[in-house]
């Protein structure tokens, strides 16, 4: 059963929240070269930390059955179709709030640090402001209108960051397939849009506003529900990377860390899911997709933590987790426990941002070195970066009392009550790979033998406090963030209570059958705890000189060529689509489109010099013509008679 749509109150404050940021981006376009890389910084990140602020300000003030609602203007009027730019938190908007503002700005801290020596740190910042407002108008839109366009600026915005370093052409490559791969899904998007305006305009009600849709769902037919849900979530494959657009998240790491960081904890990524938790009045309704959705967060999941185990890029390991992450986000979504994924997206946030950050503080150390069979030791080196990337791998494992794993517990119990027996094993058996590859980077990075270059061990050092203070507080949250949810044996959940006037009257709180929850519970703990143990019996142990991995022999070379995936797309799309653009540019173009062109001109051209033979300036010649034409005249009049 669908909750229905609170009435907001009207609150005029509700547009400050996403301006701030977008007059920090003004304010470092116009005078950033003035103020300097390091005020810049401070710019930016008390732009993003006073927007914070209001949002607690308006957390704090909201009750979870209420909403508040900022109407800026009339944008769009056109017969019965109206869309206003228009702003509203109610209790999911007032959760995503807190992610972006908050764990934005800890990220912005942490970049005055990170890129302080960059000479474009100024264009940085500005796109970083940018990045957040998109953001804060996505999850703000009180229509789906305004949603699509925070989508694709967050879009645009990732573009520029990920080709940050544009000088570096494997970095524009980067930004390109990102910006291209998220196309495609938004082309689904954008018809899922137009289908669902078009199919409500049947029924006579013409809107794209939220709690307008909600009241008159009843008009979709159950055929046009599925399809429109499902180009909805053709989008939200592409922002939120899974089966079969996720190929472009990886490759994101081209961007500085604390782009990454962003992108993976707060921001893009998570646009997906919470695009469908807000849409969860459409999904409900739509058991194909959802079934559809679940399979594909099952795959996606445990594809990529597959992966994860033989990358060796301290980078791309961590974006193979987001990727595996969100796999189980959609899982959630999928068997109908909406409450359940946007937990999972509030406590991921949390750690994945601190071990972004914890390896931009690694990296930072080895002067930019990211490959982990170059790194070892460094727990001495890098006390604070060390102690918090530990609890920060202990959360993403599952570790007892982490945040992790109040949310991974609540996802697998969701699906595991609800018949998903399946899909409940495939997340267990993720769960123990995550364990695993999370482990296994831990210890190559900080553990062992150091396996630097003796110039590179010589320099090695902490962090400043800018880097490590947000390391702290993120590595807190990574804790204390997941106690929220807690199961009814242990203290009871109030992130349910919080978000069950949104999500309505799924069970996704209930736990039902006690006993049998805390035996799966104890049954995900042991895979954990035995992937943990396998980790460090491979690489705790001793530095190995090869990856015990790399003993599997084919598997492993699968695994670390990312099971082909790129190299089977080049082969299917990117080289056809390459040389029929070829085709055009170099035969139809000059041979179709320029011959007709030029042979038109190059007939015009043959008339007027035929013609020009005739004007030769000669009087005679012209008395000459027109004695032919009289004679010819007479001729043929003579002729008649």
């Amino acid at each position: 059963m669908v909750a229905p749509h609170p009435t907001p109150a009207e609150l005029d404050l509700l547009r400050w929240i996403p301006f701030l940021p977008l007059l920090g981006t003004v304010l470092n376009l116009a005078l950033g070269a003035r103020l300097g890389r390091r005020a810049a910084g401070w710019l930016a990140t008390l732009a993003v930390a006073a927007s914070f602020g209001l949002s607690l300000y308006v957390f704090l003030e909201l009750s979870a059955t209420a909403a508040f609602r900022d109407r800026v203007y009339t944008w769009i009027q056109s017969g019965s179709f109206r869309a206003d730019l228009s702003l509203q938190v109610d209790a999911l908007a007032a959760v995503m709030l807190l992610v972006v503002t908050g764990i934005g700005a800890l990220i912005h801290l942490y970049s005055i640090g990170y890129m302080g020596h960059d000479e474009d740190a100024v264009r940085f910042f500005a796109y970083l402001n940018l990045f957040v407002f998109f953001m804060l108008l996505l999850v703000m839109a009180d229509n789906l209108l305004l949603l699509f366009v925070g989508w694709e600026g967050v879009g645009l915005c990732s573009y520029l960051l990920i080709g940050f370093w544009y000088r570096d052409p494997a970095n524009a490559t980067a930004a390109n397939k990102a910006f291209i791969v998220n196309r495609i899904g938004d082309f689904g998007f954008i018809l899922g849009i137009l289908l669902a305006v078009t199919e409500l305009g049947r029924g006579g009600v013409w809107t794209l506003d939220f709690a307008q849709m909600q009241a008159n769902v009843g008009l979709l037919a159950p055929a046009k529900l599925t399809l429109i849900t499902l180009l909805l979530f053709a989008g939200a494959t592409g922002k939120s990377a899974q089966i079969p657009l996720f190929v472009w998240l990886p490759d994101a790491m081209a961007g500085p860390t604390p782009v990454s960081a962003l992108i993976h904890a707060a921001t893009m990524v998570t646009a997906g899911v919470y695009m469908i938790a807000r849409l969860h009045f459409l999904f409900a309704l739509a058991p194909l997709t959802l079934s559809l959705i679940a399979l594909v967060g099952g795959a996606t999941a445990f594809f990529a933590a597959t992966i994860a185990l033989a990358q060796n890029d301290i980078k791309r390991v961590l974006a193979y987790s987001t990727v595996s992450q969100l796999g189980y986000m959609f899982l959630a979504a999928g068997a109908g426990a909406f409450s359940a994924a946007i937990f999972h997206l509030f406590t991921h946030a949390f750690f994945k941002a601190c071990l972004f950050l914890g390896s931009g503080s690694v990296i930072h150390a080895l002067g930019g070195e990211q490959d982990m069979r170059k790194m070892g030791g460094l727990k001495p080196h890098l006390p604070r970066t060390y102690w918090t990337y530990l609890v920060a791998t202990l959360a993403i494992a599952g570790a007892p009392l982490t945040a992790g794993f109040f949310s991974k517990d609540m996802i697998l119990w969701q699906l595991f009550q609800r018949g998903w027996h399946g899909l409940w094993l495939l997340g267990l058996i993720t769960a123990g790979l995550t364990a695993f590859y999370m482990f296994r980077q831990l210890f190559m990075v900080f553990h062992g033998a150091c396996r630097a270059e003796p110039e590179v061990r010589a320099r090695l050092h902490e962090s400043p406090a800018v880097m490590t203070v947000p390391l702290i507080v993120l590595a807190l949250g990574s804790i204390f963030s997941g106690w929220l949810g807690a199961p009814d044996y242990l203290w009871g959940s109030r992130w349910d209570a919080w978000l069950r006037p949104v999500f309505g009257g799924h069970p996704a709180g209930e736990h039902g059958d006690l006993g049998a929850e805390i035996l799966t519970t104890l049954l995900t703990l042991s895979v954990v705890a035995a992937a943990i143990y396998l980790a460090y019996l491979c690489y705790g142990r001793a530095a190995a000189a090869a990856d015990p991995l790399s003993t599997l022999g084919a598997p492993y070379r699968l695994l670390a060529g990312k099971y082909y995936v790129d190299e089977i797309y080049d082969l299917l799309f990117v080289r056809p689509f390459t040389a029929i653009s070829r085709w055009l540019a170099e035969v139809c173009d000059p041979g179709l489109v320029d011959g007709a062109v030029n042979g038109i001109a190059a007939v015009a051209r043959g008339l007027s010099e035929a013609w020009r033979e005739l004007q030769t300036g000669n009087v005679q010649h012209y008395l000459l013509g027109f004695l032919a034409g009289t004679l010819v005249l007479l001729a043929y009049y003579l002729g008649r008679i």
